[in-house]
């Protein structure tokens, strides 16, 4: 599915076969999750591939690896011009884009020295598909913030993921809402949450959250658009009072909900601020999006 006998990776500074390549069964990326990775999407434009807010990514991968000490000598540019250059040899242009940080051979807690820098990609439709989800309410709850860092995607922090997500899908549902320490709204297992109320849109703020770069895209078109946003905590009682909800994501992109738990959403979904942000977000991915205060 994600790779074949041509696909190619780029692998600690060669562009290498995926078939090639070989992990260490002692790293502490695999014992212990001690790792950083980051989702991006490129889109097939009228100019080319078009890698869809790369250093914005890369920033944060750059960030993950500082906060875990891990070794991670590239600059945003050398990342961005190097993912230009896979997606070329794959002779892909829409693609999703996998960059991972794995650490090397260490049994003890202390970051191990070693870094891999691996970059993959593949053809990938949206992660939640196109129709609207039904979602059930997690008995897990996000990390603490104070437990570790939130905002950087490291991979033994996606253990949580896992759970909320096998959970939702053993009993029918399609993906999973999760709840912070504090029982407020925080996402769900994989993107960020939006909800619309009385024709103004709520997302919970930054602190007990993925940063995520879609939901801050989403933000900014809404403030472009004159679409009322506001970042505010609320709780599963006032989601569950909600005319429409969606989530955002890169690998999901904006996909609207149906249902959580036993409340179905009152809104038709065409009809909500979340079926035009769809359509404005897919616009602003192939730069297509006209802005008014350009024009």
């Amino acid at each position: 599915m994600y790779f074949n006998d041509q696909s190619v990776v780029f692998y600690n500074g060669k562009f290498i076969k995926a078939k090639e390549a070989s992990s260490d069964l002692y790293s502490q990326s695999l014992h212990y999750g001690n790792g950083v990775f980051e989702g991006i999407r490129s889109y097939k434009t009228d100019n080319g591939a078009r890698i869809f807010k790369s250093h914005e990514h890369y920033k944060r991968l750059k960030f993950g690896a500082e906060v875990m000490n891990i070794n991670l000598n590239y600059s945003e540019d050398e990342l961005t011009e190097i993912t230009y250059k896979l997606l070329e040899l794959n002779n892909l242009e829409d693609a999703y884009i996998r960059p991972l940080i794995t650490t090397g051979a260490n049994m003890s807690l202390l970051t191990s020295e070693e870094t891999n820098v691996i970059i993959q990609c593949w053809e990938w439709g949206k992660y939640m598909g196109d129709k609207l989800l039904r979602v059930k309410t997690s008995k897990f709850q996000r990390p603490n913030p104070k437990s570790c860092f939130v905002e950087a995607k490291v991979t033994g922090h996606y253990v949580n993921s896992i759970l909320s997500t096998n959970e939702a899908k053993s009993e029918g549902y399609d993906e999973a809402l999760l709840l912070d320490m504090n029982g407020k709204v925080a996402e769900c297992s994989g993107a960020n949450v939006f909800m619309q109320k009385d024709g103004k849109l709520y997302t919970p703020p930054r602190g007990h959250i993925m940063a995520g770069i879609t939901r801050a895209t989403i933000i900014e078109i809404c403030q472009e658009e004159g679409i009322p946003v506001e970042e505010k905590f609320f709780t599963l009682d006032e989601l569950k009072s909600a005319d429409a909800c969606f989530f955002t994501g890169t690998a999901a992109e904006v996909v609207g909900l149906q249902s959580l738990d036993e409340y179905e959403f009152p809104m038709k979904w065409e009809e909500t601020h979340g079926f035009e942000l769809m359509k404005l977000y897919q616009a602003e991915v192939l730069g297509q999006r006209v802005k008014e205060n350009a024009l």
